[in-house]
């Protein structure tokens, strides 16, 4: 949650820190605001509460000059979102900080500050940082050592960059739960949240790690680890593309990323599958030898990487023939378990940042755990870092709040572990080739599905007056229907729920009226009888159903019935492609709807905070 700019720089800084921003909005927009320290030393700064456009504007007719500033874009947690409440926080005239995360003890701070003769002038836990820095620099002048002996005072998470009019030839940024990045350029350095952010002026990157402390100036980047002592981070090159902030010909970045999935896909498999055969080593070195210790699986997740999860649950059991437990990354991380006999924890997030899933991980390193393993989209991140195996999706940026491409492309990396676990337990030869036939199928199915879009759009219209709505689906098309459940209530803020289909007798059935359409996903497989039977319970009720449906499955339009066929398609791969056409019809209601496809109200992309 939130976005972090910042500059150490010659030139005037301003544009640079906004045009961050603008690429950070994903992660927060309540608010935004900047600071920058003025060729007369002064700290000066505007915030706006709204999106980045509003400061945008105000800056155009106030312009901040400087070299040396820090910006910030706001999802609010303590304090509503308010001018006031926007970041940076002053404390005086001379310290500025932003910050991401949450500190826990932020109460009993701000009453030691107060009792200290420090006024607060917001409701933000952020602001206790500013005043406790400069309550510490009363007893030394030193900013780095200020920091330093600050963050040990705070409790939760945080990922923080500081600045000081008196000293505007550096900046301090420390990290702790919270990700943040070092940006290295030629007489200039800067820092954020995200990579992302930065790549308009540097694609060299340094990743900061739990507990780092780092010191900015125009010529150096010097770390400190959480012992304080000083440590040497690894350079790399970031091999994002430039334009990935960019919408192109697409409305929106949600719809770009949607047509962006077959192309997600082809670089998900790149170089990782032979003719007939995944590459074990694709999820690292010692992969194979893990894998044929591997009598177990947990997954644990949050959102939307939770279904993909929720599918892999079938494809461990089915195919692999070995048991796959999944849960919520809040809720594991707060309860005791039962550690199976030589389990692999695998963990899935788009960011690797997400601080529930973080946090669950940290906790099965001490709880017996064979071996981690994380699947996600942004190599360098801490949940990679700290996993024993990774591997990397390669979606490429995703700027939508609402999670497309990144789905899609973890159900492949998915599929292509369960595989490679189930060719130590015993899957044919003949097996696995079928898998990896059907896999490099996936691309041309989605963009077949991507041909529907205009009739998709049409559907859509009947949603444009409804409030609730249910989606069924049965096997591993249950989390496939959660999935375009929460799609719908991500960005169109029609209440949606998923239930597997066989449940509807249980309770469901009381809410279907005219009024509550049924969106139901219904590849032909085994369970496709017992799904009819339950679209038959809904359509005696007077329930309005609409069916994706293959064109195997017999279905067709009816009273009450609206048929969609997809493309016939690999039972392996259906819930992949199923996926697409949910993700279309929730993006054509918000369209048609008028709500913020891109930014939905009181969401972010990067899930930070508890």
């Amino acid at each position: 949650m939130c976005g972090i700019v910042g500059a150490v720089a010659q030139r005037d800084v301003a544009d640079i820190l906004v045009e961050g921003l603008r690429r950070l909005e994903y992660r927060g927009y309540d608010s935004a605001g900047v600071a920058i320290i003025d060729n007369e030393s002064q700290l000066k700064r505007i915030r706006r509460l709204g999106k980045v456009a509003e400061l945008a504007d105000a800056l155009s007719l106030e312009p901040l000059t400087g070299g040396t500033g820090i910006a910030h874009t706001r999802w609010a947690t303590h304090g509503e979102p308010s001018e006031r409440n926007a970041h940076p926080h002053f404390s005086g005239d001379d310290i500025a900080v932003v910050h991401n995360g949450i500190i826990e003890n932020h109460e009993i701070l701000r009453n030691y500050l107060v009792q200290s003769g420090y006024e607060f002038t917001s409701d933000t836990d952020t602001e206790v940082i500013a005043h406790l820095i400069h309550h510490e620099l009363k007893s030394n002048g030193n900013l780095l050592d200020a920091v330093k002996r600050a963050v040990h005072q705070l409790d939760g998470a945080y990922g923080m960059m500081v600045i000081d009019r008196r000293d505007p030839s550096r900046a301090i940024a420390a990290r702790s739960g919270s990700p943040l990045v070092i940006g290295l350029g030629i007489g200039e350095n800067f820092v954020a949240s995200d990579q992302l952010a930065l790549l308009p002026v540097t694609r060299r990157f340094m990743f900061l790690e739990e507990g780092d402390v780092v010191e900015i100036s125009r010529q150096s980047v010097q770390v400190y680890n959480a012992k304080g002592d000083k440590v040497e981070r690894e350079i790399s090159e970031s091999s994002v593309e430039h334009d990935a902030g960019d919408k192109g010909k697409y409305r929106h970045f949600m719809l770009k990323e949607i047509h962006e999935q077959p192309d997600a896909i082809n670089n998900t498999l790149e170089g990782r599958l032979n003719e007939k055969q995944i590459i074990e080593e694709s999820f690292g070195p010692n992969a194979k030898e893990l894998f044929s210790k591997t009598e177990a699986v947990q997954i644990i997740a949050c959102g939307t990487s939770y279904h993909a999860g929720m599918v892999a649950r079938y494809w461990f059991e089915e195919i692999a023939g070995i048991q796959c437990n999944i849960e919520i990354a809040s809720e594991f991380r707060y309860r005791k378990s039962f550690v199976p006999k030589n389990c692999l924890f695998v963990t899935i997030s788009q960011s690797g940042e997400t601080a529930d899933t973080l946090a669950a991980l940290r906790l099965a390193k001490e709880t017996g755990y064979m071996a981690s393993l994380s699947i996600c989209n942004v190599p360098g991140s801490s949940l990679v870092r700290e996993s024993d195996l990774s591997f990397m999706t390669r979606a490429g940026a995703e700027i939508g709040v609402a999670s497309t491409k990144a789905f899609t492309t973890q159900l492949v990396a998915l599929l292509m572990l369960v595989t490679s676990i189930a060719k130590q337990k015993g899957l044919s030869k003949e097996q696995e080739a079928e898998i990896v036939k059907a896999l490099k199928e996936v691309p041309n199915k989605i963009n077949h599905v991507l041909q529907l879009s205009n009739d998709i759009e049409h559907l859509a219209e009947e949603f444009s007056e409804k409030h609730h709505s249910l989606f069924l689906g049965r096997g591993n098309q249950y989390p496939i229907a959660m999935e375009g459940a929460l799609k719908l209530k991500e960005i169109s803020y029609i209440h949606a729920e998923a239930y597997a289909a066989g449940e509807l007798k249980h309770g469901p059935l009381a809410l279907i009226d005219t009024d509550m359409p049924v969106v139901v996903v219904a590849p032909n497989n085994e369970l496709l009888e017992k799904l009819k039977s339950n679209m038959e319970e809904v359509r005696a009720r007077g329930g309005l159903l609409y069916v994706f449906a293959d064109t195997h499955t017999k279905l067709s339009n009816s009273e009450g019935v609206k048929v969609m066929h997809l493309e016939d398609v690999p039972e392996v791969i259906a819930p992949i492609i199923y996926t697409v056409p949910l993700q279309l019809l929730s993006y054509y209601v918000a369209i048609i709807k008028g709500t913020d496809v891109d930014q939905p109200r009181n969401l972010a992309k990067s899930v930070t905070v508890e």
